[in-house]
């Protein structure tokens, strides 16, 4: 008979404290950035029906929403305008007075020490729900881009820490840089949503801010979900152009693109647990079908694993307060 095998690999495994040990990748609250809606008036707390536990907010609400997960110690949210006007153009997008302008005010006035991230993008906001001018048809790219650079303008005047562009035209990170520095906000940093892919996984999200495209689709300018090398030269264009930080987005069925980032790019990735996977989760803990709580730690463990620095998730809440609890099981 062989010999029985000299290494044990489940030695380390034997006890919690020794699985906690030498347990690789660990997820804090710190790695959270949490996505809030928000409209304007006053009392408004609407639960979106595709995302259960996630709700349209007026700035009061959403002040009480980011005091609550500051408590639980998330570092930073991200917000989606919810407008109370359409046009061609989108221009309540870099209206003063638009709701993601008032909400960020009042943030940094009653939470300072909150890292407040705008979304700049024109899909909430135009008529037709695509995220650019439309001429002849079609998102017209450089015409769109004076227009997000006056969004990420009205956003850091309001007092945001972070802007990102999210609209996945070609050049914009390098236009909105040019204007955030000539307007005196060097300062500024820009998340930009280098990898976005065009995805069948934002469903509950187009229903959240009302902005499914009325007609055709965004695949001209979102990413094709087959290609990851195509991804890593969206990201270093990104780079170049001024991102200070970059994004895959979705997570899931991208933890290659992640990682494929990761060990190609020496800069602050973030990964974005988007509104669909999200909703399944939801759905089948609903139906007793999961653990939630063990579903949704290693999920995001899993999304660091691969390599994304930090996670925007609608999960935020929960897994704060679950991490806090001990976060996996031992």
């Amino acid at each position: 008979m062989s010999p029985f095998p000299t290494h044990r690999p489940r030695r380390l495994r034997r006890s919690p404290a020794l699985r906690r040990l030498v347990r690789e990748t660990r997820l804090s609250s710190d790695q959270l950035v949490a996505p809030l809606f928000v409209r304007h008036g006053r009392g408004v707390r609407e639960e979106i029906s595709s995302l259960p536990g996630v709700f349209r907010l007026s700035p009061d609400e959403a002040l009480a929403a980011c005091q609550e997960l500051s408590a639980v110690r998330v570092p930073a949210v991200i917000l989606f305008g919810i407008p109370e006007r359409k046009d061609e153009t989108g221009s309540e997008g870099w209206d003063d007075s638009a709701a993601v302008q008032t909400t960020v005010r009042l943030l940094k006035k009653e939470i300072p020490g909150l890292l407040v991230v705008t979304d700049v993008c024109l899909d909430e906001y135009t008529s037709h729900g695509h995220c650019g001018v439309i001429r002849d048809g079609e998102v017209d790219n450089d015409a769109t881009l004076p227009l997000l650079a006056r969004c990420a303008l009205s956003h850091a005047r309001a007092g945001a820490d972070v802007v990102a562009p999210s609209d996945m035209m070609d050049g914009r990170v390098g236009a909105i840089r040019e204007a955030l520095d000539e307007d005196g906000f060097a300062d500024i940093a820009i998340l930009a949503y280098a990898a976005k892919s065009a995805s069948a996984f934002y469903g509950p999200f187009r229903e959240a801010a009302d902005s499914a495209p009325k007609f055709g689709d965004r695949r001209g300018y979102q990413m094709d979900p087959a290609n990851r090398r195509e991804a890593m030269r969206e990201i270093a264009l990104d780079l170049e152009e001024g991102a200070d930080a970059v994004m895959v987005k979705p997570a899931l069925a991208y933890l290659d693109v992640i990682r494929e980032a990761r060990e190609s790019f020496d800069a602050p990735i973030a990964a974005y647990n988007v509104s669909g996977e999200y909703a399944m989760v939801k759905a089948a803990a609903a139906n007793g079908w999961i653990d939630e709580k063990r579903i949704v730690l290693e999920i995001l463990t899993g999304i660091v694993r691969a390599g994304a620095d930090f996670v925007l998730t609608y999960h935020a809440l929960d897994a704060a307060r679950w991490i806090g609890e001990g976060g996996l099981p031992a």
